[in-house]
């Protein structure tokens, strides 16, 4: 592939397929940045769907300090653990929005951490404002209202030649059911801080506006293509599926992957 220098100048794929299992988003974010690092495959946004609820950990993250296992096996919600950094996300397959953005790491190459998640976050920020969400970037890894609270955060992993960056945000949050599965910490354990703890998430999230999810996922790719090339929406190849799925058996179905950081 010919070297661009700028997002803008890029072509895009777009994926937004059926749902997929937790652990299978997992690693199709890992096998599909890969294709990009290999350069086989163009720049891609990837926007999720959901088959079940899930507790997502951050690559460093301790499962003992951050899961409440037993409020998890009660609600029903599978805990994975992801390549990348960052904190833990609970989603529910229509009370949160997922993508990820993989791209070459030359595009970002003149730009800090910081620089990069506000670059690659800024459309989504775009977005949000234009159904009237006031919602800017903090750094370095939040979307937050005017308000204060949280209604997005993203996680990086660098590849030798690719970035994966990828957000969860709040459609609608069952804030409840999160702080009994999320460990809030031994200094939050009081009805105070679980109170605090639920006040800092956009509970009604995007669905405040009155827009439905699907309608909202629409106009996200709507803002992404008029910002930049996004020449297809393709189908997961049979090969991507297959490798996704082997990468499932050997790494993220694994007790030991789960639990590399106890």
């Amino acid at each position: 592939m010919n070297k661009v220098k700028s997002l803008e100048d890029c072509e895009w794929q777009l994926i937004h397929t059926i749902p997929q299992s937790p652990n299978l988003h997992m690693a199709l974010d890992s096998i599909i940045t890969e294709e990009v690092n290999k350069g086989i495959r163009l720049p891609t946004i990837r926007i999720w769907e959901w088959d079940s609820s899930a507790v997502v950990l951050g690559r460093f993250q301790s499962f003992r300090n951050e899961i409440n296992e037993e409020a998890a096996k009660r609600h029903n919600v599978q805990i994975v653990r992801r390549i990348s950094g960052g904190g833990a996300m609970f989603v529910e397959p229509e009370n949160s929005i997922t993508y990820s953005i993989s791209i070459p790491k030359y595009l970002v190459s003149n730009l800090n951490f910081q620089e990069s998640y506000q670059l690659l976050d800024s459309w989504i920020v775009e977005a949000l404002n234009s159904i009237g969400i006031e919602a800017i970037y903090k750094p370095i890894n939040d979307i937050i209202l005017t308000s204060g609270q949280k209604i997005g955060g993203a996680a990086q992993a660098r590849f030798s030649n690719a970035i994966l960056h990828h957000v969860t945000m709040s459609y609608k949050m069952n804030t409840s059911k999160m702080v009994e599965i999320l460990r809030i910490g031994k200094e939050k354990i009081s009805d105070k801080g679980i109170t605090s703890a639920k006040k800092r998430v956009a509970e009604n999230g995007i669905s405040k506006t009155g827009i439905s999810r699907s309608s909202f996922i629409n106009h996200m790719i709507n803002v992404f293509s008029n910002k930049y090339k996004l020449i297809n929406n393709i189908d997961i190849s049979e090969d991507t599926i297959y490798n996704a799925n082997k990468l499932c058996k050997e790494k993220f179905d694994n007790h030991d992957w789960l639990h590399i950081v106890k």
